[in-house]
């Protein structure tokens, strides 16, 4: 990926979190764990999330499939500090974000939709 082209991909995550405070990391993330781009603050580990988010979109994909609901396109985790967001940006690549227990999940997933057309045209 030529450096202009992930100069604009980390530009368009900083831009998610500079718009929506309650956002506290973004990484987008290949299908095989790597980290494509990512705004992350410690203690986040770039490799970690990148990990995870691909065995959370394996198993997404999984259950969605043999549930019957069709392509994935989210997964929502839930925990006591808050939110952890996966929404597909292509086949091949899950945009993850980390939010605070003060985000409104219906304006995240609005903000999230925006990001991805966004990002989508530079994967």
């Amino acid at each position: 990926m030529s450096t202009s082209r992930t100069q604009k991909l980390n530009d368009r995550l900083r831009e998610l979190l500079a718009s929506t405070p309650e956002i506290e990391g973004a990484a987008l993330v290949s299908d095989d764990g790597l980290i494509i781009s990512s705004v992350m603050a410690p203690p986040a580990d770039e490799d970690r999330v990148a990990a995870m988010s691909a065995a959370m979109l394996s198993l997404g994909e999984r259950i969605a499939r043999e549930l019957g609901r069709g392509k994935l396109e989210q997964v929502y985790i839930k925990g006591d500090n808050g939110f952890a967001l996966l929404t597909a940006a292509n086949e091949r690549s899950v945009l993850t974000i980390m939010a605070s227990n003060e985000a409104r999940l219906g304006l995240l997933l609005l903000e999230l939709r925006k990001v991805v057309a966004d990002l989508q045209p530079m994967l």
